[in-house]
């Protein structure tokens, strides 16, 4: 076949990443241009997902009558359908083939673009028409589970820490991007200008498809199927994972909507602030906990190829438990004394959401590490199986761990934003209530992982070596 008939195509048949001579023979190139592209249209799913997170700022309350409470519900909103839409878009790249489903899933996000762009420049709207175009941007979210998912089956064993770390990671960045672009056009504009965002991104969408189309290929034989979805829930590892995601995922999600929120009305208690400069105040630091977060991801997910998920992984939540504890301790002092935080207790309350975006960037890449990790043991006990049957439903059942684990991950940071929203609902009117929730809950991740992936007789982690080269030519084939 030509090199031009190739690139019409874009489709490989009989590819298998553990096959050394045909990963060393090319293989290792088509995964790496196809996990760039991933990583491309990824970030601007994740940056549409987040879009209401620098919305929420350039909404004063004189203006478009939503308080502090019903912000953060336009926040969580975008959340829980991203969440939702995890499932379906776990299988659709089995289905439709990962190449074709990047082009159209950017090119959907085109729709909660030119909603919340119709919706920022008439602030007469309702409530409910806010909360339901904030909700269409929740399809940005989606898009993680069906990139994993297809960057899942590019690569090998060995590598898939690496991979699926610098994947997420590039994604969960897009958090960081819009919130540094909407701090430019506060800085430079004024906080009534948002729609400048929005057109940035009605760009970037446009080249994400167009990249995808270019480069992208599909990939035959690829198993995602929703009867996978429901075989994987069998297995308590499904469910613990999950459950550690919520942790990890659900916090680094959670903050990265409600941080800017939660420092807007940090400097609005501080006397003669205006709603402009309280925003312009929060942008300029609300970037950096997601920027990183996502900067950690990849890296959780190499150590953990290196030392184990699940010792990466109860460290992760050690800290974060410390953390929660310096959030504690810093709104208690704060909710003793009248008025704006002082200089010490606002160090405190940076030092310990900093603190967090970074364990659970770490967290999100070392628990990711334990799926294809823990089916790679499972697959290795199966009876009447080739060697590559086993593999490949290794591969199936973690690419719908990753969609399962991704969804109800997501859901964390639905209820981050509605702690939130109940604690500042409360007659303290802070989040110290939020805080100790949030302690509790790490507290309890370090148990489940400790009792599952760490004491000697749990599910022991096996290290998966580099295979030694088959003999024979590449086996993966264009058609």
């Amino acid at each position: 076949m030509s090199r031009s008939a190739e690139k019409r195509t874009r489709r490989i048949a009989n590819w298998d990443p553990e096959d050394v001579v045909a990963w060393d023979a090319g293989g290792s190139r088509i995964a790496r241009r196809n996990l760039i592209w991933s990583v491309i249209a990824e970030h601007v799913g994740f940056s549409v997902w987040s879009i209401w997170s620098v919305m929420v700022l350039f909404m004063p309350v004189d203006v478009y009558h939503i308080d502090a409470a019903g912000k953060f519900f336009l926040i969580a909103m975008p959340t829980l359908v991203g969440a939702v839409l995890r499932i379906p878009y776990t299988t659709v790249t089995a289905r439709f083939g990962g190449r074709n489903w990047t082009i159209f899933s950017a090119l959907v996000l085109l729709v909660p673009l030119l909603l919340t762009m119709y919706a920022m420049a008439h602030p007469g709207l309702s409530y409910t028409a806010f909360m339901v175009i904030a909700a269409v941007a929740g399809f940005g979210g989606g898009n993680f589970a069906s990139s994993m998912t297809n960057i899942n089956a590019f690569y090998p064993q060995r590598l898939k820490g690496w991979a699926l770390g610098l994947n997420a990671g590039g994604g969960n960045i897009g958090v960081t991007v819009v919130q540094l672009l909407g701090l430019l056009v506060i800085a430079t504009v004024g906080d009534r200008s948002p729609q400048i965002v929005l057109s940035v991104y009605l760009v970037l969408v446009g080249f994400a498809a167009l990249g995808a189309a270019l480069f992208m290929d599909n990939l035959d034989g690829v198993e995602a199927s929703g009867h996978r979805m429901v075989e994987v829930l069998r297995y308590p590892d499904s469910w613990a994972i999950a459950f550690l995601y919520i942790g990890t995922f659900g916090s680094f999600i959670g903050f990265s909507f409600a941080f800017g929120q939660v420092l807007q009305l940090n400097f609005l208690a501080e006397p003669g602030t205006t709603a402009a400069s309280a925003s312009l105040h929060a942008a300029q630091i609300a970037f950096l906990g997601p920027l990183l977060g996502s900067l950690t991801r990849p890296i959780g997910g190499l150590l953990a190829d290196r030392i184990g998920g699940g010792k990466i992984t109860l460290g992760c939540f050690a800290a974060m438990t410390l953390a929660a504890g310096t959030l504690v301790v810093a709104g208690t002092r704060d909710d003793a004394t009248p008025g704006a935080a002082t200089g010490g207790v606002f160090a405190a309350y940076l030092i310990g959401f900093i603190a967090l975006f970074l364990l659970s960037g770490l967290g999100n890449g070392s628990v990711y590490k334990l799926i294809p990790a823990v089916f790679a043991d499972h697959a290795a006990r199966l009876r009447g199986v080739t060697p590559d049957e086993a593999a490949a439903w290794a591969r199936a059942m973690s690419g719908a761990l990753i969609g399962v684990a991704g969804a109800v991950g997501a859901l964390g940071g639905v209820g981050i934003n509605l702690v939130l929203r109940a604690s500042y609902s409360g007659s303290a009117h802070s989040a110290t209530m939020a805080f100790w929730v949030f302690l509790g809950f790490y507290a309890l991740c370090i148990g489940v992982t400790w009792l599952r992936y760490i004491r000697p007789s749990s599910h022991a982690e096996v290290p998966v070596p580099a295979p030694a080269a088959p003999a024979g030519e590449p086996a993966f084939t264009r058609r």
